[in-house]
């Protein structure tokens, strides 16, 4: 979390969120913040939210993540914020949704 700027903020039943203050040090070459950045923080809060509903000491893994960038996140887009929900879970898969907006509640990328 320290290397990418992100926050933990909240972690309930099937839900995790986290927060960052988009930066320069997080750009791709074109001058906007990496996918891979808005993709780590998406599946981080996919992952941990799933976490929240597992017995103490199960694990797990990602099977897949797919990611929508909707606009492009820049060092003056202002802080954001990463909801992670679990939409379903069973015996040997979940399947959980991010959604990162800012504070109008503007989305800025989508994944499951």
């Amino acid at each position: 979390m320290e290397t990418l700027g992100f926050e933990a903020l909240a972690f309930d039943p099937g839900k995790a969120v986290f927060a960052f203050e988009p930066a320069e040090y997080q750009y791709n070459p074109i001058g906007s913040v990496h996918g891979g950045v808005y993709a780590t923080l998406c599946d981080s809060a996919c992952g941990c939210a799933v976490h929240t509903l597992l017995p103490a000491g199960a694990y797990y893994t990602s099977l897949d993540l797919s990611v929508r960038f909707i606009r492009p996140i820049t060092s003056t887009t202002g802080r954001l914020v990463c909801e992670g929900t679990v939409e379903n879970i069973g015996g040997r898969t979940a399947l959980a949704t991010a959604r990162l907006t800012n504070a109008d509640g503007k989305l800025f990328a989508h994944a499951t």
